[in-house]
């Protein structure tokens, strides 16, 4: 029995994760379009060629501001449905970030058994997703966890800021490892199927996705994904995040470029594999304002990455969503705006991914 179910779209989605754009409102940071007009920012993604959105949904982020917490997911996401956007949630299955390095369990479900935690996390899950559907948002798309390649629902050792803390070696120091597909890939994905389950529960017709990162690595994927359909685990689609950036600092790659290629085949492998579709739903190109060249390389290789996903994944690929493009570029490297609040050359790529 195949793991996924796949449908046939008509459409190709461009979108982007906009998940600081409330809390930048709230400290007075505005956003221009190229002609210098005040825009608010979905708006003007939408006006960039954008027709999809992703927002992030923490547990419980009363201590980071309260920010992607479910009051503000839908503020974000009536935006995009009043400008005709389609929406992915994306939860994180945290009280803050979740990603390969860190899982770590919301304080309030800490300490609970397994079966327990299956059961937090539906609970969860149905309570956000009520909420929207009460509030006239239906998502197009939801991910049960961000970027599992280790699986979620484990911890690390943390600093006070909720960064994690390494040891001599440099590396995480697990202190619960419940869901971790390495140390207990049963109840990875125990839990994977109890989110699928209870987002079937409040929205039977949306898209369930896995989602990995470094879409790059074949193995990655076999082996995660194979744990997922060896414990009956199931999905309708696959999420890749794909950063030729971060491949190269990380050490997982050395050419930007190949990076890209490799991307692309494994769209297409593991499509063949898993038989459903894909979508790269987290990418980015550095920003450095004093290189124009530097830039433009982001808006070709962004091109690239739209382009080829349209025209050499089989129809496969279903869409390309860039990863915070809005943001500052002294916050994070990897926007495609300027410390001001306006897009780069590398947003261009959304209209003209053909050239």
């Amino acid at each position: 029995m195949a793991s996924c179910s796949s449908g046939v779209e008509k459409e190709f989605w461009l979108g982007a994760d906009l998940g600081w754009i409330t809390e930048y409102e709230s400290q007075g940071h505005k956003f221009y379009n190229s002609n210098g007009e005040e825009r608010e920012c979905t708006a003007l993604m939408k006006e960039l060629g954008l027709n999809a959105v992703r927002h992030r949904v923490w547990v419980d982020p009363s201590a980071h501001g309260n920010w992607c917490n479910k009051e503000d997911l839908l503020v974000k996401c009536l935006r995009a449905k009043a400008l005709g956007m389609e929406i992915l949630v994306d939860f994180h299955y945290s009280d803050w970030w979740a990603d390969p390095q860190k899982q770590n369990i919301p304080a309030s479900w800490s300490g609970h058994s397994y079966e327990q935690m299956k059961e937090d996390l539906k609970a969860h899950t149905v309570e956000v997703l009520q909420y929207l559907k009460d509030n006239g948002i239906t998502p197009k798309w939801i991910q049960v966890g961000n970027e599992t390649r280790n699986g979620f629902l484990w911890s690390v050792k943390s600093n006070q800021y909720g960064w994690p803390e390494l040891d001599e070696n440099g590396n995480t120091v697990i202190t619960e490892s419940m869901g971790h597909v390495i140390h207990n890939p049963e109840q990875y994905a125990g839990f994977f199927a109890a989110g699928y389950k209870a987002c079937k529960s409040v929205f039977p017709d949306a898209v369930v996705m896995v989602h990995l990162d470094n879409g790059f690595d074949r193995e990655l994927y076999d082996f995660n994904l194979g744990v997922l359909k060896e414990n009956g685990a199931e999905w309708d689609m696959i999420g890749m995040s794909l950063y030729p950036y971060w491949a190269l600092d990380g050490g997982y790659r050395d050419d930007e470029e190949q990076t890209i290629t490799d991307c692309i085949e494994n769209i297409r492998y593991v499509s063949r594999k898993f038989d459903c579709d894909v979508m790269i739903v987290e990418t980015g190109f550095y920003v450095d304002e004093s290189d124009p060249e530097r830039l433009e390389r982001g808006r070709r290789q962004l091109a690239r990455v739209i382009r080829e996903s349209v025209t050499m994944t089989d129809g496969r690929c279903k869409g390309v969503f860039y990863w915070e493009p809005e943001c500052r570029p002294s916050q994070y490297r990897l926007g495609a705006f300027t410390e001001d609040g306006r897009p780069t050359v590398i947003m261009d790529a959304f209209r003209n991914w053909q050239e």
